[in-house]
């Protein structure tokens, strides 16, 4: 199968068996997705969910997030991986919103970059499901599956995006990213994958070398 064929399965694959995804996380603003996006890095968005629902009681926009100070946002937080960095970096992306785009957060790709705290995946994530743009942000979930399934060789998250953005159209990369990570998720996990259950087996490059390269 080649790499073309590949795509060709798993976007039909998900197009006909999950038309419709979407982020986990809970959001009610382009600034709380923000913030929600920047606390899941390396936490699970259901532990997310829990901490953003009095967090953003408190702190729903960047204005009042940015007059915080550190002892008043981190005891919200404290439950989060690296707690103490992400504290800072929440409350500085905060100020820079108010203090440099007027209080709403960016679209453009390198607008956010620029904020404290913010990579481009958190960036990707927030310019794709809020703005539409057409990107793919790769965790670690979406990094794996890519691999597994033979979608893309990069040694570098940046290196898979391109692969993945160069052979999904741009209408159907927003849908991809959640694609890849809820399969990375739930089916195609890091340690014990779910390959007997799984769907996309047939096409799976690493299963087919696992399991019939003689």
């Amino acid at each position: 199968m080649t790499k073309k064929e590949r795509y060709e399965a798993v976007r039909g694959w998900f197009e006909e068996n999950m038309p419709i995804a979407g982020t986990e996380l809970h959001f009610g603003s382009p600034f709380q997705l923000l913030v929600a996006t920047m606390l899941s890095a390396q936490c699970t968005d259901r532990r997310v969910n829990m901490v953003t629902e009095k967090l953003f009681e408190a702190y729903p926009d960047a204005g009042s997030m940015a007059s915080a100070t550190f002892d008043e946002v981190f005891p919200l937080v404290k439950s989060i991986s690296y707690p103490n960095s992400k504290t800072r970096h929440i409350i500085a992306a905060s100020r820079k919103i108010v203090s440099d785009f007027g209080g709403e957060v960016p679209s453009d790709i390198d607008e956010l970059m620029s904020l404290p705290g913010v990579g481009r995946k958190t960036a990707n994530v927030v310019a794709s499901i809020v703005y539409k743009e057409p990107v793919i942000a790769v965790d670690t979930h979406v990094f794996r599956v890519s691999h597994r399934l033979g979608l893309s060789d990069g040694k570098t998250p940046e290196a898979v995006e391109k692969d993945l953005e160069a052979h999904f159209a741009p209408e159907v990369r927003p849908r991809a990213h959640h694609w890849l990570i809820l399969h990375g998720r739930y089916v195609c996990t890091a340690r014990k994958p779910l390959c007997e259950n799984c769907a996309l087996k047939d096409f799976c490059r690493d299963y087919i070398n696992r399991n019939f390269k003689r």
